[in-house]
């Protein structure tokens, strides 16, 4: 069997990546751009970073700002709409997830409409054309969508998320600006940071990891363990640490999928809106509890880019436990809460355990589960 590996065709790293925008839009004979950005970054003028230098180079574009935290079926639809509308023949995302898988989807649509249910497009869709070009500009240091095949969408009718996966959505070209994730709040720079976190360990535990992903991987928990705690207290060793970990999980698994973490978190993500990196980081060092037996020596390899000491004087099983004691210590360092107390309802264990069981994360998991097991560990959060 044979291993694939898809990535942007360009990227840009670094403070002021942004200004090459202006470059790669003319460079490549594009129009007008249908940027895509979330309200609130609308409204505390970070989108404006991006429309100042399109501004200053007499670059035409249009804002579409109809994205919810978790974007739903209706964000994506009024978004073809007003893309059509728009007489645009790019995208920029400006933002987290929401605004780039918002941009994903409706891009992927426009080039083929014969997706327009946007339900259709759940799973591998088998689309025909590649994507309208996206420009992809993230503002947290966390999704990694700018470098990923993959987008998520709410569908609120049936209280569920759906993942797509289509390497024609990923974006063109990414502008890893660390500038642009400097007004994050502690909060979200902390849950997004683990976001990351759980990108680069179930990645790197995932059935399909192999040599090449593995390299990502380590390395971005090596990064990120050493600069989310900064990142958080808004350091700019911190937050460029974190801007260019963040990207390298997303270089990783993009291209070998995920686990239960993330089916379970779609789940809670869906039913009570809780924010898709919060949900991670309490699950995580659960979750990595769980699937320990069937990870081999993988978890004493992130004991190591974790920074713990004298892993190699430990027996495997205590190696295994210092890996997820350093995951839960981050996390408490960074503030996030370690339960599920404050989020979940007993009575919604059933419900959650079937959409997390059902969902396309769940066959990357390394320990094959079942419908109790994730209710199992749902319930032991609580």
């Amino acid at each position: 069997m044979s291993n694939r590996i898809i990535l942007n065709e360009t990227s840009y790293h670094g403070s002021g990546a942004i200004a090459s925008i202006v470059d790669e839009a003319k460079g490549r004979g594009l129009k007008k751009a249908f940027l895509c950005s979330d309200p609130d970054l609308v409204k505390f003028n970070v989108t404006k970073k991006v429309t100042s230098i399109l501004d200053k180079a007499g670059l035409a574009y249009e804002i579409y700002s109809n994205i919810r935290p978790n974007p739903t079926i209706e964000n994506v639809k009024t978004g073809v709409k007003a893309f059509h509308d728009s007489g645009a023949d790019y995208f920029i995302a400006v933002g987290g997830g929401s605004s780039m898988d918002t941009a994903k989807a409706i891009s992927i649509i426009a080039a083929n409409p014969e997706f327009a249910d946007v339900v259709s497009l759940e799973g591998v869709a088998p689309t025909k054309h590649k994507a309208l070009p996206i420009f992809a500009v993230p503002t947290t240091a966390g999704t990694a969508a700018e470098v990923t095949i993959n987008y998520v969408i709410t569908d609120p009718d049936k209280v569920r998320k759906f993942v797509c996966v289509d390497p024609h959505d990923i974006p063109v070209v990414a502008f890893i600006d660390p500038d642009m994730m400097s007004s994050m709040p502690k909060g979200l720079t902390a849950a997004t940071g683990m976001d990351a976190l759980t990108h680069a360990i179930e990645g790197y535990t995932t059935k399909a990891a192999w040599a090449m992903t593995d390299m990502f991987h380590l390395e971005a928990i090596r990064l990120i363990s050493r600069h989310l705690r900064g990142a958080v207290e808004n350091t700019k060793e911190g937050r460029e640490g974190m801007a260019l970990a963040q990207y390298v999980a997303g270089m990783g698994f993009s291209n070998v999928g995920l686990g239960i973490v993330h089916s379970m978190a779609h789940a809670l993500g869906a039913k009570y809106d809780t924010p898709h990196g919060v949900a991670n980081a309490i699950l995580l060092p659960t979750v990595m509890a769980y699937n320990a037996p069937q990870t081999g020596k993988r978890l004493v390899e992130v004991a190591r880019a974790m920074g713990v000491d004298r892993v190699d004087s430990m027996t495997l099983e205590d190696a295994r436990k210092a890996a997820i004691d350093a995951v839960r210590q981050l996390s408490r360092d960074v503030g996030i809460p370690q339960d599920l107390k404050q989020i979940a309802k007993a009575e919604d264990l059933d419900a959650l355990a079937e959409t997390a069981f059902a969902d396309v994360c769940t066959g990357g998991n390394p320990r094959d589960t079942s419908v109790a097991d994730i209710k199992a560990l749902y319930a032991s959060l609580l």
